[in-house]
């Protein structure tokens, strides 16, 4: 990924931050057939290893996890806030007239390794964390124990655990570091107008 240096990310938290709350990622493959991605929530554990592990889980019927080899080099990408960026929004524009277009935006670029886990603990652990986390918000959460044990089990039999394990992680802030303070802090402003108050935020937080 292109990353000048003014937009790379170099804390570990904000990187964490990132994948937990948009944990939705793009996991891309080299199977047979070629460049596969499938999009998965994944549930990362910091702690464990060098630099962490991410788990999920896929569909039984999803070749990805059959047409993987053991220890397969795999990316998963995460998208944090973005939005685009209108000129018109920085206060310089009004008076050079040399600004253009952009967008901005967070993403994380995950490399690792991948191993497949058809355990049904492993997914049953796996898809009780995800629930009990996303659930979390919800006035009456809904939990495993909810729906009937044969139920519950049935589901499982149609998944397969996978973990990706990390081996190097590029991430990437594009906030208008590299425009003038009140380009950026005008812009966050017009992002909270339309609603796009996190990447505003964000924006506010990048020097």
């Amino acid at each position: 990924m292109y990353t000048p240096a003014h937009f790379a990310i170099h804390s570990n938290d904000e990187v964490h931050r990132i994948i937990r709350t948009h944990p939705l990622g793009i996991l891309v493959t080299l199977g047979l057939s070629g460049l596969d991605a499938n999009h998965i929530p994944f549930e990362l554990d910091a702690e464990r290893g060098e630099q962490g592990v991410l788990h999920a889980h896929v569909a039984r019927a999803n070749p990805v996890w059959s047409q993987c080899r053991a220890g397969a080099d795999v990316l998963v990408i995460f998208r944090g806030e973005e939005n685009y960026i209108s000129p018109n929004w920085y206060p310089s524009k009004h008076e050079l007239h040399r600004q253009v277009p952009t967008w901005n935006y967070e993403v994380v670029h995950v490399h690792g390794r991948l191993s497949v886990l058809d355990d049904e603990r492993f997914a049953r652990g796996v898809v009780a964390r995800l629930t009990r986390t996303h659930e979390s918000t919800q006035p009456q959460p809904w939990k495993m124990g909810d729906s009937s044990p044969e139920y519950i089990d049935g589901m499982l039999r149609a998944i397969v655990g996978i973990e990706v394990v990390i081996q190097r992680v590029e991430a990437k802030a594009k906030l208008s570091q590299n425009r003038e303070a009140r380009d950026r802090l005008n812009a966050a402003q017009q992002l909270d107008q339309i609603g796009a108050n996190a990447l505003a935020e964000a924006m506010r937080r990048a020097s």
